[in-house]
């Protein structure tokens, strides 16, 4: 009997072409578009994001050239209190989540996975650029995929165990010009469709003013200081600000300033140099241990601490068995509470956790 899989598929090229590739590969394979976009959001996905309403036209329009079954799984309640309160109250808090990794976690993995489950499906499937393998330890894993541009393993790192072993990602073993090219043989009716950018339910990037719409606040008002805390200025919320923010901070110092720390309590937004950003030392917590079950003290491993910087080999220490430090070779740019430290063994993840300082 062939296995059943359900494909996330979000109207763009790669959820696409890997339902088509899971088709290729015998599987019996079903598509569904998870709806999680708010109410408000009618005009989202202009460009062809993941989340937005033409999504569902589009995903729609891949099945039937495929003829495969399509649905509309509503996940806007999960993606509301998950993904968006999450949001909001972590920038109000000071410090600056990566929603990328809740929404999968929580939705595009454990509610999807779960209602696939119900429909007697034995894996879900994401157009993700990353491979899920099996350690010889018996434990699941991502690892980075074939294409280095293109890789997502970072924002993958939070999957529980449970969820790895039914999850396929057959788009991490290609390069993109293979997969627009796999796209146009096959057919395709979203062979060139752009591909989506930045957080879905962030249209124009305005981060602040999306917070302030949806809570009223843009965090505690107070002053910009320097580092040896003399008042530079006036800022209008914390939440408005990020560590390693350079543009946007409305404040005229004749020389360049970013943002080194912010102390929501007092209203203090402090301003250094950009020598200022860099630490040999970041502390994690919140760890999700992926292809170890515990982080070996006397061992090398490479970290990543946002999505877009290089692996910088490190140590671990642990703190207590909540808290991890990782002790970096050599030092790494603007660490930022609330943003996620991920740990590689070779091309595969160790494991992660939320930096803290």
């Amino acid at each position: 009997m062939k296995k059943k899989v359900v494909v996330g598929m979000s109207g763009g090229v790669d959820s696409s072409v890997c339902a088509w590739l899971l088709k290729e590969q015998g599987y019996d394979v079903m598509g569904a578009t998870m709806e999680i976009w708010m109410e408000n959001a009618a005009k989202t996905d202009a460009e062809g994001g993941c989340c937005g309403l033409s999504a569902v036209d589009d995903a729609r329009r891949v099945a039937e050239c495929l003829d495969i079954p399509y649905y509309v799984m509503n996940f806007r309640d999960v993606f509301k209190h998950q993904v968006i309160e999450r949001f909001t109250s972590d920038y109000l808090k000071g410090v600056t989540p990566n929603p990328c990794i809740i929404c999968n976690r929580y939705v595009k993995w454990e509610a999807f996975l779960k209602r696939s489950l119900e429909i007697e499906a034995d894996y879900i499937a994401t157009g993700h650029y990353a491979r899920v393998i099996r350690l010889p330890n018996g434990r699941y894993t991502i690892r980075k995929a074939k294409s280095t541009t293109k890789d997502q393993s970072y924002v993958l790192y939070m999957l529980t165990q449970e969820q790895l072993a039914h999850t396929l990602m057959p788009v991490g073993e290609f390069e993109k010009t293979d997969i627009r090219k796999m796209a146009e043989e096959a057919g395709l009716p979203v062979a060139h469709k752009k591909d989506s950018q930045d957080i879905c339910f962030i249209e124009d990037g305005d981060y602040a003013g999306f917070i302030e719409q949806e809570t009223g606040s843009t965090g505690t008002a107070g002053f910009f200081k320097d580092r040896n805390g003399k008042i530079l200025g006036p800022h209008s919320g914390t939440a408005r600000y990020t560590i390693g923010q350079r543009k946007g901070l409305d404040i005229a110092l004749g020389h360049r300033a970013y943002v080194c720390d912010i102390d929501v309590e007092n209203g203090d937004v402090i301003l250094g140099s950009n020598d200022d950003l860099f630490t040999s030392e970041v502390r994690v917590s919140d760890l999700n241990y992926m292809g170890e079950e515990r982080f070996d003290e006397n061992g090398i491993y490479t970290a990543k601490i946002r999505y877009s910087q290089a692996n910088v080999p490190c140590r671990v220490k642990y703190i207590d068995e909540e808290r991890i430090s990782l002790l970096f070779e050599e030092p790494v740019r603007a660490a930022t509470p609330g943003q996620s430290a991920v740990l590689y063994k070779d091309d595969w993840i160790a494991g992660g956790g939320i930096i803290v300082k």
